[in-house]
């Protein structure tokens, strides 16, 4: 594991201007339960919406990169305010470097959170690596950080609560409404 120790985490952590977050495995518990029409469906953590929405609120720019499309997932995406969603991106490092650049952001003020092979590009080239605590062995090899929780229960809400904490931000954020 590349863990950092508490001092560089919260040094990197309050740096982070942008969070770049994997969809299956993390903010979902990566179960595809498939209907005899095709019918995706996908369980998502309130929670970690309204960490989403949390951190946006505090300034954290919130990016959606993931390798499958999903019209519900977009949907649930942009109903939380999520500007940056690029969606049936396996390549996952050029949407990373375009959207970092649209932002005017050094990949150090950005934070990956993903959970196997298809992340590690993204989480070996931005400051900070958090992977979820049943994340594929390269992932959490590549991590900077790991949550306590499982990809799609609260793993994203407690990667929020760490940006916004090392910000100083965590009450800041005030009121808003469910994720």
């Amino acid at each position: 594991m590349n863990q950092l120790d508490a001092a560089e985490l919260q040094r990197r952590a309050a740096r982070i201007r942008c969070l770049f977050l994997d969809i299956d495995g993390v903010l979902t518990d990566c179960k595809l339960y498939l209907g005899p029409d095709g019918l995706e469906l996908k369980a998502v953590d309130v929670k970690d919406g309204l960490g989403i929405k949390l951190a946006m609120k505090a300034g954290i720019e919130v990016a959606i990169i993931s390798g499958r499309p999903s019209p519900a997932m977009r949907r649930r995406f942009e109903s939380l305010g999520v500007r940056y969603l690029r969606l049936s991106t396996e390549d996952k490092l050029p949407a990373f470097e375009e959207i970092r650049t649209q932002l005017g952001l050094e990949a150090d003020q950005c934070a990956a959170m993903g959970d196997d092979l298809p992340d590690l590009p993204l989480l070996q080239r931005c400051g900070l690596a958090l992977t979820v605590a049943d994340a594929h062995r390269s992932a959490l090899a590549a991590a900077h950080w790991v949550s306590t929780r499982r990809g799609g229960d609260g793993a994203v809400r407690e990667a929020c609560d760490l940006l916004m904490d090392a910000r100083g931000q965590s009450d800041a954020a005030g009121t808003v409404g469910a994720g």
